[in-house]
């Protein structure tokens, strides 16, 4: 799996590519936590390039957010497809997660 990473003021965005699944969730949630100790805690996910996700990779975005949330830092979730925002919503965990239709608007909603 590919991450982007790249920082708009004191937002970090990461833009994963390809089904974020069990062979990538452990890379996905290494490279949330490496940014977590080095960031202010503002973090946004772009889903756009995530076609879907399996238990183990919905169970990674749960834990990262949970693990910012107790730290008092916030990850909020842009440009999911119709099958991502789905399988969130089906396991109960869409409440846990504020999703924003673009990156900019994420963004913004820092402010």
């Amino acid at each position: 799996m590919k991450i982007q990473e790249s920082k708009q003021g004191a937002v970090t965005v990461l833009k994963p590519a390809g089904p974020l699944i069990q062979t990538d969730a452990a890379e996905f949630r290494t490279v949330a936590s490496r940014l977590m100790e080095t960031s202010l805690g503002r973090f946004v996910v772009d889903l756009s390039a995530i076609p879907y996700v399996d238990s183990l990779g919905l169970e990674t975005l749960v834990d990262v957010t949970e693990q910012l949330s107790a730290s008092g830092q916030s990850l909020k979730l842009c440009a999911a497809n119709k099958t991502l925002r789905e399988v969130l919503n089906l396991a109960g965990v869409a409440s846990l997660f504020e999703h924003f239709d673009d990156v900019n608007t994420a963004i913004r909603s820092f402010l």
